[in-house]
């Protein structure tokens, strides 16, 4: 009885009476707001897929130049990309590109509500790139992956598009290769003239491996080839190279093995992560080693160069942890300074001398420079000129000497003797 009058006291008291009312809104607000929070948690986990993209990802890029065309097109703010785009008549066009920046924007796809967010961490940096840790998340409502998987392809698509007709050069920069300038037009491998069915030969050959992979895997064969070119200096063995990649639709990868600071892991590695569908393309590769059949004193002066060894460019080439589905160029000028065991089958599987122009070439380069006379009879005078000199001369010798006479095939008839003087 004590008890109940205690408690009936109490609740006739007013400060009581507050008290409790204010506990009991706290702790409604509490329980309304872990409901909220609980709600929020298993809405985003059942009923929404969410899409996380790293700035180190490859379709990073492709995803903000599509969320900038294709999506959020009314967003507000940008940030800028300039770029410089060479025209046919030789004038250099800047370009800006405006993308979404630091923040969040929405955009519709497919009847369903996107939300983006673009972070960037100040704190965190890409030491591969140098450049603020950055993060694209896409939110959405639903559960279909496949949402996703379509706006990555149209992304990949339209970046594709932009690249369509060029051949994209890359670098080694660090651990991993970057574009290096501007993405250069294709060249048709035909503007390249080589002596009678060297070409054929080669592009025959790339293509038919190209084209058999399941032949290697079948038979247990590594599925990679390698190609030498060699030759005097300014005979066409680069340019060829940039035209095959061309003909291929293939984007180059050029590696420079006396680059300071590379060593055998990091080459094994840029081999293993090239880009798919390029050329790895190792130039005056006769400039990187020396024989081992060299002088000793050779060699030691060569040691301080490069971190790089010798053994470590045949691991790379075709030892066990050799990556596959690879197609390597080297070029030099002096085949006999190159060691035996570099050139061998399974490392270089076709080499081809690529040397001064041969009649055919001279014949050839002239009607193409003057292809709208169609002077074969000119084009045949022209390299009995040139042959009459008996002096070897390369394509880029005829080559300069004919853009000093653009349009004056008379004038590069009378006028010979200054291709060697040039």
């Amino acid at each position: 009885m004590v008890l109940s009058e205690y408690i009936s006291s109490l609740s006739e008291n007013p400060y009581f009476g507050a008290g409790f009312g204010l506990f009991g809104v706290g702790a409604a607000a509490a329980v309304l707001r872990k409901a909220l929070q609980g709600s929020v948690i298993l809405l985003r986990r059942h009923c929404m897929i969410t899409l996380e993209v790293p700035c180190r990802d490859k379709s990073y890029q492709w995803l903000l130049h599509w969320i900038t065309h294709k999506g959020a097109r009314q967003t507000q703010h940008l940030s800028v990309e300039t770029s410089f785009e060479q025209k046919d008549t030789g004038r250099i066009e800047t370009k800006y590109d405006f993308i979404p920046s630091i923040g969040t924007h929405f955009f519709r796809y497919k009847g369903l509500w996107i939300k983006v967010d673009r972070t960037r961490e100040q704190q965190t940096l890409d030491l591969h790139m140098g450049i603020p840790w950055e993060t694209l998340t896409l939110t959405a409502i639903g559960r279909n992956r496949g949402l996703y998987f379509d706006i990555l392809e149209e992304a990949r698509q339209m970046a594709l598009k932009e690249h369509e007709g060029k051949t994209i050069m890359y670098m080694a920069m660090g651990s991993e290769w970057r574009p290096f300038g501007h993405p250069r037009r294709r060249r048709p491998i035909s503007s390249v003239v080589l002596d009678v069915g060297v070409s054929e030969r080669i592009v025959a050959d790339v293509k038919e491996f190209i084209g058999n992979a399941s032949w290697y895997r079948e038979r247990g064969i590594p599925y990679r080839r390698g190609y030498l070119l060699y030759g005097p200096p300014g005979c066409g063995k680069s340019s060829f190279i940039t035209a095959l990649a061309g003909e291929l639709e293939f984007s180059i990868c050029v590696l420079n093995l006396s680059e300071r600071g590379l060593t055998d892991d990091r080459l094994n590695h840029l081999l293993s992560v090239a880009p798919e569908q390029s050329i790895i393309l190792l130039e005056d590769v006769d400039a990187a080693f020396v024989s081992r059949e060299d002088t000793a004193q050779m060699k030691t002066a060569y040691e301080g160069l490069n971190r790089v060894t010798f053994s470590g460019l045949l691991n790379c080439l075709d030892g066990v942890a050799s990556t596959e589905a690879r197609l390597v160029f080297m070029t030099t000028n002096y085949l006999e300074r190159l060691d035996p065991a570099l050139i061998r089958p399974g490392r270089v599987d076709m080499k081809e001398y690529i040397g001064p122009c041969s009649p055919h070439q001279i014949e050839q380069m002239y009607l193409r420079f003057y292809c709208e006379k169609e002077d074969i009879l000119g084009a045949k005078t022209f390299a009995e000129a040139v042959q009459q000199c008996k002096q070897s001369v390369s394509p880029a010798q005829i080559q300069g000497y004919f853009m000093l006479y653009k349009e004056d095939p008379q004038g590069v008839m009378n006028n010979v003797q200054r291709i060697w003087t040039q």
